[in-house]
């Protein structure tokens, strides 16, 4: 069963069922030729919001350690979900440029009729920064306690590594939040690459 928040805007109601602090444990598992970057970590995800038409994110985990290797913090996550919706002068932006309108408060109706036509889900955006210094644009769906990613834009500073491409899928399931995480990096074509369990801890 999903729980919406009483305080939530209309605009993260598709969303609301990810609102909170999930811990768990995943796994890698990753080849790149020879290299095979395996092993379990601790994660721990937290989606927020502050009155505003998204959420915010942030992730953070660390591979557990091993008789042959210390535990290791890996790569931090942080970043904003949201609905896509047009752009209009009602919103403020680009950088700190007000908005030259008022946007009336948006309204379940308003938030029903951006369903898709094909399966009747929610077109999702998702824009995420790596401590590593890649930057990633997501599109895709929410629908129900389901949401499927894939990357329309890959941005890495000139020190991060090849990366290139990824998808995520998060699906609420039996209370506990799944996910999988596919990446091209290294040069490796789309594959496999990081899954976990996580379970709400507030």
């Amino acid at each position: 069963m999903i729980e919406i928040p009483t305080d939530i805007p209309a605009d993260l109601v598709p969303l609301s069922w990810l609102v909170g602090v999930w811990e768990g444990t995943g796994v890698i598992d990753y080849r790149v030729g020879e290299t095979h970057f395996a092993g379990e970590f601790t994660h721990r995800v937290s989606f927020s919001h502050d009155g505003g038409p998204f959420l915010n994110y942030s992730a953070t985990a660390t591979l557990l350690a091993t008789d042959e290797r210390p535990a290791q913090k890996l790569v931090s996550e942080t970043g904003f979900w949201r609905l896509a919706r047009p752009s209009s002068e009602a919103l403020p932006g680009p950088g700190l440029l007000p908005a030259l309108g008022t946007e009336p408060a948006r309204t379940a109706e308003d938030v029903e009729n951006l369903r898709t036509k094909d399966d009747g889900g929610f077109p999702v955006e998702v824009v995420l920064s790596h401590s590593d210094g890649v930057q990633e644009l997501y599109v895709g769906e929410v629908n129900g306690p389901r949401i499927d990613l894939g990357t329309d834009a890959v941005v890495r500073s000139a020190g991060a590594k090849p990366y290139a491409a990824a998808t995520r899928m998060y699906g609420l399931v039996d209370g506990h939040l799944l996910w999988a995480w596919d990446i091209a990096a290294l040069g490796r074509e789309l594959a496999s690459h990081a899954s976990a369990r996580l379970a709400k801890v507030q």
